[in-house]
């Protein structure tokens, strides 16, 4: 997305608050998150607080294709809960069949994120973000513009007039109610109980084996620096809440391209918004939590597995020695000094690979509150 794209978005986003309005529920029981206890809540926007109805109403939002213009794909279609939330592809593919440039991020512990989307930094908030899947044309995700009122119309039933109900206390149906009850339900996907979070949160010390308790030293060491970029209870810079509000640099060069010290023209990052050269191939720093289910990896989806991830730390970046994009990653200069590389033995791997395995949290990718909540395809097409 380049600066263009986002003053656009901006002025969509006034349009959209004009046309759709601020309706809001004024008085609802205070919303009980899943988090282990002490963990400071999320932050959530005054306008749109949290809410079970809610959350109930986005889900069968999140998972219905009426949303999309032609009915062909929901928000699930590039957000799957066995893939933490992402998806097994390269890049994502929109419902026209229009391929995107970068990776669908998994929708793990966002309601904590500071910024949000690869490479933008002034995308704080769920709400803000969702109207580009929603609404936007470059490129083209869910197709509404132009579409409007004919998906609109597609809510207009008694199954949803029950959940607009119990949600927003009215039986109409606009973009504000269902942008905020999307977010709603997206903030509600928390994920806190891997092996990891038994052995550091839940004081069982038999949660992780020794392969994995060594490669958790390995990770915090200053040997390899992953923590850097990695951090904190949702291992990324990117985060905030009720107890941490600044937020510190979250985005980084990986050193993953070098064409003339630059990422591939198509997509240079961060830069495209700040227009400054240091932010060159820089991208934000993703959550780990679940991270060995949302391969492939990368803003481009460009690394196959978390142990080709591991070699291309290891190597101080990326020698890509065929292929359009032809280059040493690492030897370019907008790198992070934090990826300067490092010595690793195979048995040093095995056992890192199995702590960042350790953030598995089975219980999140199974999680029935989180999955598709029609029951069967007949149901989901009586509602088309």
């Amino acid at each position: 997305m380049n600066r263009h794209f986002f003053l656009s978005l901006i002025f969509l986003s006034l349009i959209f608050l004009n046309l759709f309005g601020c309706e809001q529920k004024t008085s609802a029981p205070a919303y009980q998150w899943a988090i282990p206890e002490g963990f400071p809540k999320p932050q959530v926007p005054s306008d749109n607080p949290m809410s079970d109805e809610k959350v109930a109403l986005g889900r069968f939002l999140f998972y219905d294709t009426n949303l999309s213009a032609n009915q062909t794909q929901s928000c699930a279609s590039c957000h799957q809960q066995p893939h933490a939330f992402a998806e097994p592809l390269k890049v994502s593919v929109g419902s026209t069949g229009e391929r995107h440039r970068r990776n669908a991020q998994a929708l793990v512990n966002i309601a904590y994120n500071k910024t949000l989307t690869w490479a933008h930094p002034s995308l704080d908030s769920i709400e803000l973000q969702m109207l580009l899947p929603l609404f936007g044309e470059t490129p083209v995700e869910m197709g509404i513009t132009g579409h409007e009122q004919t998906v609109l119309a597609r809510f207009n039933n008694g199954h949803y007039q029950t959940l607009f109900v119990a949600a927003f206390g009215s039986t109409e149906v606009s973009f504000n109610k269902i942008n905020q009850a999307i977010a709603s339900f997206v903030r509600s996907l928390v994920s806190f109980t891997s092996p990891f979070d038994q052995y550091a949160y839940g004081l069982d010390d038999n949660a992780l084996n020794e392969s994995q308790l060594r490669g958790m030293n390995l990770f915090f060491s200053e040997r390899l620096e992953c923590h850097h970029c990695h951090g904190g209870f949702n291992f990324t810079q990117s985060t905030s809440h009720e107890k941490q509000l600044l937020d510190r640099r979250p985005f980084h060069n990986t050193g993953l391209y070098n064409q003339g010290n630059s990422y591939p023209n198509k997509d240079i990052g961060l830069a495209e918004m700040t227009l400054e050269l240091r932010d060159n191939g820089a991208f934000r720093a993703p959550t780990l939590r679940n991270i060995a289910k949302s391969s492939p990896y990368m803003h481009d989806g460009s690394v196959a597995t978390l142990a080709d991830v591991v070699d291309i730390y290891a190597a101080g970046g990326r020698n890509v020695t065929q292929g359009d994009y032809i280059g040493d990653g690492r030897q370019n200069s907008h790198k992070s000094p934090f990826v300067k590389g490092f010595e690793l033995s195979e048995s040093e791997k095995t056992d890192l690979l199995a702590f960042l395995n350790s953030l598995t949290d089975q219980a999140f990718l199974t999680n029935a509150a989180f999955s598709n909540p029609f029951v069967s395809s007949q149901n989901h097409q009586a509602l088309k």
